[in-house]
C-alpha cells in the first residue's frame, strides 16, 4: 500500500517507520529543508549546533526508547543520575535535590520526596502524599477526568498547600506544557506523575549526544529508505485534493524555486503536520464534520528557545536543571549534558523562556536581555561582578505554534489517528494518546496511524477475499 505523508517530525518519521515495518510504502513529504519538526537543530557559520527546544528524554517513554532499540542507537542516548534538580531563588546559586533511590516504584519518587528538606517541610509534604492520592489510586481514568480543571484548581480542591504549587508545580507545568498551573489542564501534570510513579526509572533523564536532527531523525531515514519507503524534503503541502464523496483524491505539492506544482498520489494519505497548520489547510467540506470542529479548538503554544555560549565554564552541573524563575523554564549547561557539544572550557546554556505568549514578538534583544538578568540570579558569582563571564554569542529559536496548548477542556477536542474520511488519517503529539504534548507522544501518534492503516488494509483485504469466495459459480 503506497500512503503519502505530509510532515516531516517525529510523528510522520515513525509512522513512515512502522508502516514499511508492516510492508507498505510511505513517502513522507517534508515543507523545510531538515527534518524533524518540533525537534529540528541547524549548525550555524561556526558549526555550532542550535535546536528547536531543550529535549530530554524520560524512562517513562516506552515507545520512544522502543524506537531506539529498533534502530540500534540507543548508546546515543546518555543517561543522568536519577535526580531532580532545582533551583532556589532565595538562595542564589543553590541548588535543591530530589535524589531518586534505585529501589522498586512508587517508593523510590515517595523517599526522594521526603529526603528533600529544602523546599518543603514535613506538614507540607504529608498534604502534598494527601492530596496526590486519589490520582495515584484511581488511576487514569480519574487523572482522565480531571482535564475539567487547570491543575491550581484541582491542588486547591485536594488541599494542597500554596507552597507545594509555587516551589513545585509551576516549575513542572512550565517543564511540560510551557504553561502556568492556573492555565494547564490537571491531567497533563498528573499523567506524568502517574507514569513517574508507577516506573522505577520513570522520571530519569537522558540527553541525546548529538543534535536530533543528525542522531536520530537520520537514523529513521535512513532505516525508512533502506526498507522501500521515500523522503523528500521542501515539498510543502498546498492543498488536500478530494474526490466527490470527500475522500482524498491525492496532495498538491507547492513548487519551489520556479518549479511546477505538483500532484502526490496514494492508496492514503496521513497529516503528520502541527495542528495549526492542518487547520489551515483543512477543506471546506470537512470543516462541517465534529471531529475536525473540535480539532479546530486545539492550539499550539508559543515556545522560545536560547542558546547561549560563554567565554568560561559556568558550572559541571551535566543534569537538567528546573530554574524555577518567573521568565525561565528549563536549562542545562550543554557543554555537560551532550557529547557532541561538549567544551571542557566554556559553557554553551539552553533555556526555554516560559510562558513565552508576552515574549514570541519581542525582539531577540529585549529577550537576551530579560534572559541576562535572569542569569545573574541563577549564576550570581558569575554575572553583575568585575569579573564576569563574557558572553561570545547567541541564537534565539523561536516556534509560534508549538505543541498543543493543554487547557482545561483540551482531551475532549484531541482526534484519534482514525479520521471520517476513509483514506485519511491523523499523526501528532496533538492526536489522543496516553503521552500527550511530548516527543513520546509524537512517536506514538505515528505508530498509532500506522497500525490503524494496517488494520484497514488487512480488513479490506478479507473483505475482498471473501467477496471472491462468495461469489457465484458460472455453469
Amino acid at each position: 500500500m503506497r500512503v503519502a505523508i505530509a510532515g516531516g517530525g517525529l510523528a510522520g518519521l515513525a509512522c513512515a517507520k512502522y508502516l514499511v515495518d508492516a510492508g507498505h510504502t510511505p513517502i513522507l513529504l517534508e515543507s523545510r529543508d531538515v527534518l524533524g519538526g518540533l525537534v529540528a537543530a541547524w549548525k550555524d557559520e561556526e558549526g555550532d549546533w542550535y535546536e528547536t527546544g531543550l529535549h530530554v528524554f524520560f524512562g517513562a517513554y516506552p515507545n520512544m526508547l522502543q524506537l531506539f532499540k529498533e534502530l540500534d542507537i540507543e548508546d546515543r542516548l546518555q543517561w543522568k543520575d536519577h535526580t531532580l534538580l532545582f533551583n532556589q531563588p532565595e538562595k542564589p546559586g543553590v541548588l535543591s535535590r530530589f535524589d531518586v533511590p534505585d529501589i522498586p516504584a512508587p517508593f523510590n519518587v515517595i523517599a526522594s520526596i521526603l529526603r528533600n528538606n529544602d523546599m518543603l517541610t514535613w506538614e507540607q509534604k504529608l498534604r502534598f502524599a494527601v492530596g496526590l492520592t486519589p490520582a495515584i489510586v484511581r488511576g487514569q481514568a480519574y487523572v482522565e477526568k480531571m482535564d475539567q480543571y487547570s491543575l491550581l484548581e484541582w491542588l486547591q480542591r485536594q488541599g494542597v498547600d500554596e507552597r507545594v504549587n509555587s516551589d513545585i508545580f509551576i516549575a513542572a507545568s512550565k517543564a511540560l506544557t510551557f504553561i502556568n498551573p492556573e492555565d494547564v489542564s490537571a491531567t497533563v501534570p498528573l499523567t506524568a506523575l502517574n507514569r513517574f510513579l508507577q516506573e522505577r526509572y520513570g522520571s530519569k533523564v537522558a540527553f541525546l549526544d548529538g543534535s536530533p536532527t543528525e542522531r536520530l531523525c537520520q537514523p529513521m531515514v535512513d532505516y525508512i529508505t533502506e526498507h522501500g519507503g521515500e523522503v523528500h524534503l521542501k515539498k510543502p503541502l498546498k492543498q488536500i485534493l478530494l474526490n466527490d464523496d470527500q475522500t482524498v483524491s491525492g496532495l498538491l505539492i507547492r513548487g519551489l524555486d520556479g518549479a511546477e506544482d505538483e500532484v502526490i498520489t496514494a492508496d492514503a494519505y496521513v497529516s503528520a503536520m502541527p495542528v495549526d497548520v492542518m487547520k489551515v489547510l483543512m477543506p471546506e467540506p470537512w470543516k462541517e464534520i465534529e471531529v475536525f470542529q473540535k480539532m479546530s479548538e486545539l492550539e499550539g503554544v508559543p515556545v522560545i528557545n536560547i542558546h547561549l555560549w560563554f567565554d568560561r565554564k559556568l558550572t559541571d552541573v551535566d543534569q537538567l536543571l528546573f530554574s524555577r524563575s518567573p521568565l525561565l523554564s528549563v536549562y542545562a549547561d550543554m557543554s555537560n549534558t551532550c557529547r557532541e557539544y561538549a567544551n571542557p572550557d566554556r559553557s554553551m546554556l539552553e533555556l526555554v523562556l516560559a510562558p513565552a505568549k508576552d515574549w514570541i514578538d519581542r525582539s531577540e534583544e529585549e529577550i537576551l536581555a530579560a534572559t541576562m538578568e535572569e542569569l545573574k540570579k541563577l549564576f550570581p558569582d558569575d554575572f553583575g561582578t568585575e569579573n564576569s563571564a563574557t558572553l561570545l554569542k547567541s541564537k534565539i529559536v523561536k516556534t509560534p505554534r508549538s505543541v498543543y496548548t493543554a487547557r482545561p477542556g483540551s482531551q475532549q477536542c484531541r482526534p484519534s489517528q482514525k479520521t471520517p474520511i476513509a483514506n485519511f488519517f491523523l499523526a501528532g503529539s496533538y492526536t489522543m494518546q496516553r503521552y500527550l504534548g511530548s516527543m513520546e507522544g509524537a512517536v506514538l501518534s505515528g505508530k498509532l496511524a500506522a497500525q490503524v492503516i494496517h488494520q484497514q488494509t488487512e480488513t479490506l483485504q478479507s473483505d475482498e477475499s471473501a467477496s471472491k469466495v462468495l461469489q457465484p459459480v458460472s455453469s
